[in-house]
């Protein structure tokens, strides 16, 4: 059934802006049940994996430590230093 022009039926303003289509949050909604219903049991089997293979096991704990602390960024620092050291004189006292 082809458009017909200046049919009254046709939305010409489109889906609002950040508007969720029933399947993308149906599907949404299904990964987070999924996922909340696997991290229940992540700590018997990151268990489980360490007592086979302990490498693994750290490996895959730092994986899952990426999505809960966020990497730190690096951060140059640019200047001129004016001032140079001349000398550092260390004394270690043993009788402490």
């Amino acid at each position: 059934m082809p458009f017909k022009p200046n049919d009254p039926n046709i939305n010409r303003l489109g889906r609002p802006k950040n508007a969720i289509n029933r399947s993308s949050e149906s599907a949404k909604l299904t990964l987070a049940r999924l996922a909340d219903t696997g991290l229940n049991n992540i700590k018997e089997d990151i268990e489980r994996i360490r007592q086979d293979d302990p490498l693994a096991a750290a490996k895959l704990y730092l994986q899952i430590l990426e999505y809960i602390i966020p990497k730190q960024s690096r951060v140059e620092v640019n200047g001129h230093i004016e001032q140079k050291i001349q000398q550092v004189t260390v004394n270690i006292n043993k009788n402490v």
